[in-house]
């Protein structure tokens, strides 16, 4: 089975940083984009970073562009989400998505074929 399991999340304060990680199993994210997204009470679920399997291409929301950096270590099997300045807006659960090897649309969550459990950033002011 595929499983993408994050972890780093917590209760920070406002302009705080945290890394976040997703390992995954059952596939080789060697040949998989990959994204994260985010979701707060009451919101949709909305996109934060996506990275091509090699690593080489990335995009990011603008609401977090210059402030996270997304990246991936294939050999460890993992991607990480690296998050600085953080504010109270970035509140959510955090989700780590795999997709193929060619996605059309990054902020579309049906481009994406699998999912982790989601985890938990809460930023106070």
């Amino acid at each position: 089975q595929v499983r993408l399991v994050e972890s780093g999340g917590g209760l920070v304060q406002a302009g705080d940083s945290l890394r976040l990680s997703c390992v995954a199993s059952g596939i080789s994210l060697g040949g998989y984009y990959m994204a994260w997204f985010r979701q707060a009470p009451g919101k949709e679920r909305e996109f934060v970073a996506a990275i091509s399997p090699s690593g080489v291409y990335i995009d990011y929301a603008g609401s977090v562009k210059d402030r996270f950096t997304i990246s991936k270590n294939n050999g460890k099997n993992t991607v990480t989400l690296q998050m600085n300045a953080l504010k109270p807006e970035d509140t959510a659960a955090y989700y780590c998505a795999a997709g193929s090897n060619r996605i059309i649309n990054p902020r579309d969550t049906s481009d994406w074929l699998h999912w982790g459990q989601g985890i938990q950033v809460t930023v106070s002011s």
